[in-house]
């Protein structure tokens, strides 16, 4: 990580903290998961959208600091989270859920940078290993996600509801569409009522086959199970060998 980019007081300990989740991919997936579950479980109004907008707000900054991004982004990422959950703390305790649109709009938009930091250092990483795999299932995982939440923002913006024949919808509906339709399950039990709905749905088909076909199972065709394993005992060899 590029120390240069530490100004702020206390930068070494913050260093040191980012180093020792550099990659933590592993982690980054199952508070995609956690976040998963937290947003069909809950509402997303009143108190509860704040334990959502924490789960999103961890799982940002995580993503970010484990993806080798220059620490005043996670600086910056922090800020915009404690801005997110502070909203979602004022909509809760007033019933104004203007303040909950703003603040899910700024961690939609972290979570969207997080996930494009994840996945840049997949594809640019040298070494395919498990590490680098459940960085590519996170950003698929996500993805789900980030569909369900522009799914639910267009059915507040738009007029008529967003599924067909269901007039009274939960937040967990779009999450359930969404995974259903990045899959490509495809139930039917729930359909866009027009548009831009049936457009997003058919982008996000093609993203989750294509996500997967060229780039989860194409890291899987790469990864060779113990090759840094391997690699280490070989280098700790040679060292006692020099000495």
């Amino acid at each position: 990580m590029d120390r240069s980019g530490i100004r702020a007081p206390g930068g070494e300990r913050w260093l040191a903290r980012a180093e020792r989740v550099s990659d933590a991919f592993g982690l980054v997936f199952v508070l995609v998961v956690v976040t998963y579950v937290l947003t069909s479980l809950l509402g997303n109004s009143g108190w509860s959208s704040v334990l959502v907008m924490l789960g999103v707000s961890t799982t940002s900054v995580v993503a970010l600091t484990s993806s080798h991004v220059k620490p005043h982004w996670v600086h910056l990422a922090i800020y915009l989270s404690l801005f997110g959950l502070l909203t979602a703390v004022i909509a809760a305790a007033s019933g104004n859920n203007d303040w909950l649109d703003v603040g899910a709009l700024a961690q939609v938009l972290l979570l969207t940078a997080a996930m494009v930091a994840v996945l840049v250092r997949v594809v640019t990483s040298v070494e395919v290993n498990a590490r680098t795999i459940l960085g590519a299932i996170s950003v698929y995982t996500a993805l789900g996600l980030l569909f369900a939440f522009v799914y639910e923002a267009i059915g507040r913006i738009q007029g008529s509801p967003f599924f067909e024949n269901h007039p009274h919808l939960h937040h967990s509906d779009y999450i359930f569409f969404s995974y259903t339709t990045l899959t490509t399950t495809g139930y039917g039990d729930l359909v866009p009522g027009g548009q831009p709905g049936r457009m997003l749905a058919g982008i996000e088909m093609l993203l989750g086959q294509i996500f997967l076909v060229t780039l989860v199972a194409g890291l899987v065709a790469l990864w060779r199970p113990g090759m840094s394993i391997r690699r280490r005992r070989e280098q700790r060899a040679a060292e006692e060998a020099a000495d």
